[in-house]
């Protein structure tokens, strides 16, 4: 029954990341065409008259590779989700040993690539907002959503979306480490459940009491 608990935690987990993969790649995928493909993490801004413009984009393979990681975990949560309730409904589904080392070594390696993911959005946001202010237009990224950009069609919201899009990933991370948790905890109960006593031995010690032996 305990095991039974911590796997559907388990799942409400995976959902709760599914979400936030699914939020971070829409996320950076809008702010990524809204400037016309350019990838805006750890970009050089500079003025053009009164607009802004970006100059110096880095490789589109850079949003390219945090949209595709966000990307593909929350499609392995949301397979995983309707591949346990498939089972929990022609079954009475169990992971065996084998699927829960793969789901630990699935789960270790997504927490690498989320954290990176992470850090990138975290760094490259920064890096742009700070070439930004160093114009001294704006005091910060927030205020510079203001100033329009001489790209047609970029959105004035750069700064809220790549806020979303790291945020979101911070929270998959904390998501994706409790899952590696719960998973630890239950290949622990797998690999040493606990050893009921023989019946006839604890109903004669209930009775009589634990026999003593004298010499």
């Amino acid at each position: 029954m305990a095991l039974r608990c911590l796997q559907r935690v388990e799942l409400l987990l995976l959902a709760a990341a599914f979400l936030c993969g699914a939020v971070a790649a829409a996320a950076l995928t809008w702010t990524q065409g809204s400037f016309r493909g350019s990838c805006p993490l750890y970009g050089v801004a500079t003025l053009n008259g009164s607009f802004l413009a970006l100059a110096r984009p880095s490789a589109p393979s850079l949003c390219h590779f945090v949209i595709g990681i966000s990307g593909f975990l929350a499609l392995y949560c949301l397979l995983l989700l309707l591949f346990w309730v498939y089972s929990s409904c022609i079954e009475d589904s169990h992971r065996g040993p084998v699927g829960l080392r793969i789901a630990l070594a699935i789960s270790a390696i997504a927490i690498f690539f989320v954290l990176l993911s992470a850090c990138i959005l975290r760094f490259g946001t920064s890096s742009l907002c700070n070439s930004i202010i160093s114009l001294n237009r704006t005091t910060s990224c927030l205020e510079a959503q203001k100033i329009s950009w001489t790209t047609p069609g970029t959105t004035l919201q750069f700064y809220s979306s790549l806020h979303d899009a790291e945020n979101s990933s911070w929270v998959n991370l904390v998501l994706w480490c409790l899952v590696l948790v719960l998973q630890v905890v239950q290949w622990k109960s797998e690999a040493n459940p606990p050893q009921p006593l023989e019946r006839g031995t604890s109903e004669t010690d209930a009775l009589v009491g634990p026999h003593v032996s004298h010499f």
